[in-house]
């Protein structure tokens, strides 16, 4: 008994929390390897929002052309600009291959080539011979890549017996002396709080894009993995680092997805100008997201936006002909159709810039295990806890992640995690007690916020925090509008206290869920915004136009971000690995920016 709460007890070998690509790719390998295991997911597990994932995985197949894991290497390091770990990324590319052709055998339907062989689209930032040649090396499903992985993954957990608890609210982590025990989940259709004791746990949880107005995020992408590392007292690694997709649907976000240009697919301005030639001569459409968008927003204040407010920028299709958008674009057709009244047989589709990928979450090591900086080891690892997937930072992705490595990233790291555990976990069936006032933190919480009786509805202060994100953390930024937006969302995160949760029950409480997402989401904003604040810096997603140069010599560091609940952000260092894994690949060093 905790604060009045009976516990419904569990015990797991291995607790994953969340049901996306990279928690059901490590459920799997969990339940493949013998271990019993757990997956606790507050939706359904094909509506996590993987099944989003439009364009593709890539891996360097070379089915439609030569290709090389060193390229796709190379690519990532240079699309990270240089923040990336070299060691990761090489564990991550060499492994791709293999981990594509191990989906397609678990029943992944991609589309074909004539020869039969799984077919691969170009994608930005993606090249042949360290960026001479353009590769085609993203595995496509249609444009409904993560919907078929989402799918076929889910069925290979069942086919081998791991065990879900769905539409579970997972509240906090268990913590005893700095290592993690368990977690504690409210079970929404009943209202029973569950208490799940593991040897390890897997923060699966994926990103926090609704801490932005305009985001290509579901609902549920509310960070709460990473909201519950940070009220353990762990810090969460470089968020300052949030990735603008440049095609969202104007006025809806939608996400448009860039294998569309991978298809041939070109921005427009309102002189019809193809502007992009402009910006990045070489790979013009398909330059980087980061430099996509910021493109699209110079066009756009520089008066060449389109529309009657010429606020946005026209994204071509038509010329691609009904047979190449029907059988490569269906989903394309029918969101614009639907979202932006668009028939992009016959006209373009207008887009903007919008929030899209979170670069930042846990440190992790390449296996998944969670890291934290203790004096001065900066890699120090947690006991008990593990992260993969959007909500880690491994970090492949460095400042700014390339199109099509998302997918790569959630099966890569979500398997290692499992070969983690099944290397490290004795399968003895014993269980050391938890102690004795495990999950009272969390109660705590939970009483907390149902019986909050302030003045400000949660909606009222999500939206706020919102508004303050998308103007003062945006695509630029300068150390003027980052300082206000800091104060601003200071003031927001302090009004918290007076929210007010008008439900008082447990059973399907969306007021109470949604109150404990905003406040994981505050958190997290007040890392990013502080974050960025302090990294004097242009670099990938970050993009400072008082400091518009990438500056190596002061920042090729990770930032480490503490928040304690006060809202105040502590900030530290992590040095980047810049060396690789083996000898099979020499490191990359920095270079100039050239696209």
């Amino acid at each position: 008994m905790s604060g009045g709460y009976e516990f419904d007890d569990h015990s797991y070998d291995v607790v994953v929390v969340g049901a996306g690509g990279a928690g059901l790719r490590a459920t799997v390998g969990l339940a493949e390897s013998g271990l019993s295991t757990a997956c606790i997911t507050k939706v359904f597990p094909t509506r996590s929002h993987t099944v989003a994932a439009q364009g593709g995985i890539s891996a360097a197949l070379g089915n439609m052309g030569e290709d090389d894991w060193r390229w796709h290497m190379y690519d990532t390091v240079k699309g990270s600009d240089w923040l990336g770990d070299q060691d990761a990324i090489e564990y991550m590319c060499k492994e791709a291959a293999g981990a594509v052709i191990e989906l397609e055998h678990y029943g992944v339907p991609f589309s074909r080539t004539e020869l039969g062989t799984i077919y691969q689209r170009p994608f930005g930032g993606m090249t042949t011979h360290f960026g001479e040649g353009i590769a085609q090396r993203t595995c496509a499903a249609a444009d409904r890549t993560g919907h078929a992985m989402l799918h076929s993954l889910y069925q290979q957990s069942l086919k081998h017996e791991a065990t879900f608890f769905i539409e579970y609210f997972a509240i906090d982590l268990i913590m005893e002396d700095g290592a993690c025990r368990g977690v504690v989940a409210l079970d929404m259709a009943t209202g029973r709080v569950h208490r799940f004791r593991a040897h390890k746990v897997i923060l699966a949880t994926g990103g926090y894009g609704r801490a932005y107005f305009s985001c290509t995020s579901a609902h549920t992408c509310t960070g709460d993995g990473n909201a519950m590392v940070l009220r353990a007292g762990l810090p969460l690694q470089d968020m300052e680092f949030v990735q603008f997709h440049p095609t969202g649907i104007y006025g809806a976000g939608m996400l448009i997805t860039e294998g569309s240009r991978g298809e041939g697919g070109y921005l427009t301005n309102s002189d019809g100008e193809r502007f992009m030639e402009r910006y990045a001569p070489n790979a013009k459409d398909l330059a980087s997201r980061d430099v996509v968008s910021r493109a699209m927003t110079l066009e756009i204040r520089e008066g060449r936006g389109v529309g009657d407010n010429k606020d946005h920028i026209f994204l071509h299709l038509e010329h691609l002909g009904p047979e190449v958008i029907d059988e490569r674009l269906p989903g394309i057709a029918e969101t614009a159709r639907i979202f932006a009244g668009v028939d992009i047989t016959r006209e373009p589709i207008p887009v903007l810039p919008t929030v899209h990928y979170n670069m930042g979450g846990v440190p992790t090591n390449y296996h998944g295990d969670v890291l934290t900086r203790v004096a001065d080891d900066p890699n120090v690892m947690v006991p008990g806890l593990m992260a993969v997937g959007e909500a880690a930072c491994v970090s492949v992705h460095g400042a700014n992640r390339l199109g099509s490595n998302s997918l790569l990233d959630l099966v890569i790291f979500g398997r290692a995690a499992a070969r983690r555990c099944a290397d490290t976990i004795s399968k003895s069936g014993q269980y050391r007690p938890l102690p004795a006032d495990a999950g009272s933190e969390a109660i705590a919480r939970l009483e907390r916020l149902r019986n909050a009786n302030g003045s400000r509805p949660t909606a009222e202060i999500r939206l706020e925090m919102q508004r303050i994100m998308q103007s003062h953390a945006a695509v630029f930024r300068t150390g003027e509008t980052l300082r206000e937006g800091l104060e601003m969302l200071s003031a927001c995160f302090d009004s918290f206290s007076d929210v007010n949760v008008s439900d008082r029950s447990l059973i399907w409480n969306t007021d109470l869920i949604e109150t404990l997402e905003l406040e994981n989401l505050l958190a997290q904003a007040m890392a990013t915004i502080a974050s960025a604040l302090n990294r004097k810096e242009s670099r990938g997603a970050q993009a400072r136009e008082d400091y518009p140069e990438r500056d190596d010599v002061n920042w090729m560091k990770h930032t480490l971000a503490w928040v304690d609940s006060s809202g105040k952000v502590a900030l530290d260092y992590r040095p980047v690995h810049q060396e690789t894994l083996t000898d099979e690949v020499e490191p990359i060093p920095p270079k100039a920016r050239v696209y």
